[in-house]
């Protein structure tokens, strides 16, 4: 008895002309929009109209290592026309466990994450445009690197730089995505600050002229001339969450470990946020912190939905660390050393040597009541009970921050 045919789909028939020796259709030198985002327009929450509001959005990330790799290939694949990627550090072999925009090249040269990342972003999507800045942010150069981009993505490896976004985006009215993973556990957070003026928020009208809300209660999508014209109800800031980073050590990947499965949970909750705002649809965006242990399976959610009206930040419009208060005070300290000043951190030595003895790269660890030091690669790291720390062999200022950050947290 016959056996009933089963259709094919043209990937299928592709696939099976390739393995019976025929060729497939040769894929032409320029691809369409239309061939690469075909799958992405059927899906009814993006369409056509959606992936016209994506080219023409701007994105900054900040952070371009396990999390900020992951969204930023997302959101280069899902077609966001411009990418603003910052980022202070280099490629190591370390990296390549989970930061998926990154190769055994890239560790050997040393790259600086954000110019590799751009690299990788052209192989697979030459139609964007990327920007790639080797820089720490901070005060003096935050406005100047996101003034132009629409919405701001969290996915840095410390509080300092959090708090700073929180600042800066609170006091130009810019929404942006708190995002970090660690061991099993991935957490995020929508921020979709108040309008600068409560009386009258300024919004981008297609083709980019400036229009007024007359309602209060809402804040917009704000940057270079955009085809995105958005406003949305105002959530909770991070400060209204978290009034105060946290004190003393603060586990990082580098001393509590990291699955890469947690990195790409916390990035495609991100990713997937940012589409719904920039295609117009921020009243679908989640309003809570979410956190979600994969491990363990435990998850819970806080409320976001509203500002809290004391909030120093959001409420009172008090920016310390945009003001540069909430940074640690750094000096040159002598011949190829470096100090961070930073005394409210108590650290615990015991605690912080028995998460430093698995790292195989440290050397030479040892500590009494008054110091612990160790070494890993050129840098003898010293550190005192107070947090203050003395960083030898470098002058870097941004190197001595992100080595600080990933041992001590930040």
């Amino acid at each position: 008895m016959s056996q009933p045919t089963i259709p094919r789909t043209s990937d299928q028939q592709t696939s099976l002309s390739a393995a019976n020796g025929h060729p497939p259709d040769t894929i032409p030198d320029v691809i369409t929009d239309r061939d690469r985002y075909s799958r992405q327009i059927l899906f009814p929450g993006i369409g056509a109209t959606g992936q016209q509001l994506l080219a023409s959005a701007h994105v900054a990330i900040i952070g371009v290592g396990a999390t900020g790799a992951a969204t930023a290939s997302l959101l280069a694949r899902a077609g966001v026309g411009t990418l603003t990627l910052i980022d202070r550090d280099f490629v190591e072999p370390s990296n390549l466990q989970r930061q998926i925009l990154f190769d055994e090249a890239d560790a050997r040269e040393s790259l600086p994450k954000a110019e590799a990342a751009r690299r990788k972003i052209a192989l697979f999507n030459s139609g964007i445009t990327v920007h790639a800045h080797t820089a720490d942010l901070v005060p003096a150069n935050i406005h100047e690197l996101l003034a132009p981009a629409h919405l701001i993505l969290d996915a840095t490896d410390n509080f300092e730089t959090r708090y700073l976004l929180n600042d800066y985006c609170v006091q130009q009215s810019k929404p942006w995505i708190y995002a970090a993973a660690i061991g099993a556990y991935a957490i995020t957070m929508n921020i979709l600050p108040k309008p600068i003026d409560s009386s009258k928020a300024v919004i981008l009208s297609d083709g980019g002229d400036a229009a007024e809300s007359k309602n209060p209660n809402t804040s917009s999508l704000r940057g270079e001339q955009s085809d995105v014209p958005t406003t949305y109800d105002p959530t909770a800031c991070l400060a209204c969450i978290f009034p105060q980073p946290p004190t003393g050590p603060v586990e990082t990947c580098d001393t509590a470990g990291i699955l890469s499965t947690a990195v790409n949970l916390a990035a495609s909750i991100q990713a997937t946020e940012a589409l719904k705002l920039l295609t117009n649809q921020p009243h679908l965006m989640r309003r809570t912190l979410l956190s979600f242990d994969l491990w363990s399976n435990d998850r819970s959610e806080i409320n976001t939905t509203k500002p809290n009206p004391t909030c120093t930040v959001c409420g009172q419009r008090t920016f310390a660390y945009l003001a540069g208060e909430g940074r640690p005070h750094i000096t040159l300290c002598g011949r190829n050393s470096v100090q961070i000043h930073e005394h409210h951190r108590p650290v615990d030595f015991a605690a912080m040597r028995d998460r430093l003895l698995p790292h195989t790269d440290i050397q030479d660890l040892r500590s009494n009541d008054l110091l612990l030091r160790f070494k890993r690669g050129p840098h003898t790291f010293t550190l005192f009970p107070d947090g203050r720390a003395l960083i030898q062999g470098t002058t870097d200022i941004a190197l001595a921050r992100s080595l600080y950050a990933r041992f001590i947290g930040s």
